[in-house]
Order: structure tokens, then sequence, then C-alpha cells
């Protein structure tokens, strides 16, 4: 009986997790599912024709460890889904610059490795905006993502020794703040097998700007027109190799669609929000790959 891990983390109480409902759909087709912690000393990865990355959504703070575990399972007898290059690929956020050599749209971004008070001025100026935000290049669940105003910034009403003890060892990346997160939401697109599966809106609480359930941000079910499409499946090309899932994040700007963020290793594929989401990504594996044993 073909066997399937979904790598996971130890704790998940304060998350929102659909990856159980696609279980029904793999014990149907003679699969057995087990969650395994990506943090686990003792999983034996030869036992799985598949390991899935799924719900490790506390990796960021833990990077080369979570490389380390990801290494081992190539190691093994296992597939590694999605693929490890793939996912080395994108685990940072640079993988954007590749996009757009590409010629996918992004969100407008200044990247910096030397944090220091002048980028922040460089910013407002580079963008013509009076609001920004900044983030890690390697982050998840918007965690260390800062909005800065920049009468507040100019006047001292930011803590900037945060801002500097937050990312003079990291890699950032700044982009002008888009209303239209607000007053229109992010887009996600989502893909099974290079197939467009189906979409949601997410609209961050009122006083917010992040979207993420965690911070109280609401989803909705959509349909998605051509030029969103296009935009998903052009950046789905730039990829280095296929993917077995993939989340395209987009938003409005100037009036037009960016991306913002194009998931390959751990998003919420939001199985919740279509009844046929998980049968789709059941027959996307199944199509993916033959079973390794």
């Amino acid at each position: 009986m073909p066997a399937i891990a979904f790598l996971s983390t130890d704790n998940l109480e304060d998350f929102f997790v659909y990856d159980e409902l696609l279980i029904p759909f793999f014990e149907k087709r003679g699969w057995t599912v087990k969650t395994v912690s990506w943090r686990s000393t003792s999983a034996n990865w030869d036992k799985f024709d598949y390991v899935i990355v799924r719900s490790t959504w506390d990796y960021q703070q833990h990077a080369e460890d979570f490389l380390a575990c990801l290494e081992s399972i190539e190691a093994s007898s296992a597939v590694l889904l999605n693929p490890l290059s793939l996912m080395k690929w994108n685990i940072e956020k640079h993988y954007l610059k590749d996009l757009q050599s590409k010629g996918v749209p992004i969100v407008e971004t200044m990247w910096g490795s030397e944090f220091n008070n002048n980028v922040i001025e460089e910013a407002f100026a580079q963008f013509s905006c009076d609001t920004v935000v900044v983030k890690p290049t390697l982050s998840a669940n918007a965690d260390d993502t800062f909005k800065l105003y920049a009468a507040d910034w100019r006047q001292g009403h930011v803590n900037q020794a945060v801002l500097y003890n937050t990312f003079h060892q990291r890699d950032f990346m700044v982009q002008p703040f888009l209303s239209s997160v607000v007053d229109e939401g992010e887009y996600s697109l989502f893909y099974f097998g290079g197939d467009f599966s189906h979409a949601i809106k997410k609209v961050p609480q009122e006083g917010d700007f992040r979207v993420q359930e965690e911070h109280g941000g609401s989803l909705h079910s959509i349909f998605v027109d051509s030029e969103q499409l296009t935009i998903a499946e052009k950046a789905l090309a730039a990829m280095p190799c296929d993917a077995l899932y993939a989340r395209v994040d987009l938003v409005k700007q100037n009036n037009y669609w960016a991306i913002m963020e194009l998931e390959l290793i751990e998003p919420s594929l939001y199985f919740n929000l279509d009844a046929q989401s998980p049968l789709r990504f059941v027959e996307a594996l199944l199509k993916f790959h033959e079973p390794a044993h």
C-alpha cells in the first residue's frame, strides 16, 4: 500500500490547517497518509513513497535545519514534493528577480543586505509614496514585517533600533504599501500539477494590512479573469522545474496585476474553500509521479 507523509511541524495550535481534507481522497485510492514533523529525529523517510511538504510553518526561523531535513528526505527512497531544487530556489524571495527578468510583473521592490536609516528614506523617494513595507527575503506568515509611514519615520515615532536589530544581519526587501491590498484584497490562484484548481481573495481585517487568517484576514472563494490567469501561468513557466502544487499571489499595482509571491514550499492551499480541490490535488499527484515502490 503506497504511503505518504505530510511534512508538518510540532505545534500548529495557532494556525488554520486544511490538509486533513486530502486524506479521505488518498485513502479511497488505497494510500495511507501520516503527518510527520520536520523536526522529528526518528522519522524513517524510506517508509514513505512520497513526502509532501505542507504545514512546516516555523521553518523560516530555522532555515538551515529545515533544509537539512529536506536533504535527508531527498537522500531517502521517498520522493520529495515539491522537488528540492524548486524549494531551494523559492526559499528566499530573490526568486522574484528571476520572474521579473523573464517578463513577469512583480510588485516594485528595493533589495538590500545592509540595513540603515537611509534605506527607508531611499525607498520613500524611489517609490514616490508615503508608506512602505519592509520584510526579510526569507520569511513566512508576515513574520518580521513592518509597515512604515513617512511622517512617523521623519518625526522619530518609529523604533529604529527594532528595525536595525531585525534586519542588520539579514537580506531584506522594501516595497511600496499598496492600498489595493486593503481596498480590494490579495488574490491567490492555486495550481496542482500545472493545472488551475481554484482561487480565493484574502482581505485584511479593518486596521491591519496582513491578509493571513492568523492575523484576522478573511477569505472568499472567487472567480479570476483571463489577465490574472495569464500572469500566473507566466510565473509558473518561469520556474526552474515543474511543481506538484503552486500558489500564485496577485495584487493590483497601478491598476495592473503584479505577483506578490509565488509560493512553492508550504503554502496553505485552502482546500476548505473548494470542495473539489482535494480530489484535484490527489489526481495531480497520481499524474505527477508514478509510485516510487
